[in-house]
């Protein structure tokens, strides 16, 4: 006995969803990294923990006032109606913002640690030798926080694999819409199929531990900077 049609279905739908989060993550989160890296405005500590908010928020009540804002009375949902594009809610499109903000703090939190261990030495002597702001960005900024960044990615495309409560309260059960794997496997052992959720399980036990692993393994390489990359 291995995966089913619709374990397949669930597996695929989950690396997609994992995929644009990710990606999305990085571009939305460094900007935020960057400017709680650096600041030193009133706002860092407000704008830090609700970015945080997500490690001890459950993620049922994430998910139940993300339904209420994306939903036909909310004001996104009426933003989203009134520009043709629908409801967020119980579409993938819906999935891919709730998990914006589940995981945007395992990708921002990273990055920010990173940058933060640059310290400004680095970035001033760029400036002293003319270097833009982009300029200084790629050629200073993401060659040395690479392991930051890289970190970020892994665990943001981790954590967004694992996740349950939000993408039940957002996407519901929708096959080759909006059911994950952890979605599937309540379905397996709801259904008492303990058998095809050993299998997804498994799968995903697995899977957590190579992630960690690698994460272990990818630290001790470089301890030179001697960051935490997660809470």
């Amino acid at each position: 006995m291995g995966f089913s049609e619709a374990d397949w279905e669930a597996i695929w739908l989950t690396l997609r969803l994992a995929s644009t989060v990710t990606v999305l993550l990085l571009v939305i989160g460094t900007p935020i990294a960057w400017w709680l890296a650096r600041t030193r405005s009133r706002w860092k500590g407000p704008v830090g923990a609700i970015v945080a908010l997500p490690l001890v928020l459950p993620p049922t009540v994430l998910g139940f006032y993300l339904l209420l804002v994306m939903g036909p009375n909310g004001p996104v949902g009426q933003l989203t109606q009134a520009l043709g594009l629908g409801t967020l809610p119980f579409t993938f499109r819906g999935l891919v913002v709730a998990s914006l903000f589940y995981s945007m703090p395992f990708v921002v939190q990273p990055i920010q640690n990173a940058i933060e261990a640059l310290g400004e030495r680095p970035l001033e002597v760029a400036a002293t030798l003319r270097a833009g702001p982009w300029d200084r960005f790629f050629t200073v900024v993401l060659p040395l926080a690479k392991p930051g960044f890289v970190t970020a990615s892994i665990l943001g495309f981790a954590h967004t694999v694992g996740e349950f409560g939000v993408i039940l309260m957002i996407g519901g059960n929708i096959p080759g819409e909006t059911r994950v794997v952890s979605v599937q496997i309540y379905d397996r052992v709801e259904a008492l199929e303990y058998a095809q959720a050993h299998w997804l399980a498994g799968a995903m036990l697995l899977f957590s531990f190579v992630v960690l692993l690698g994460l272990y393994v990818f630290q001790h390489r470089r301890p030179r900077a001697g960051l935490r990359y997660w809470v």
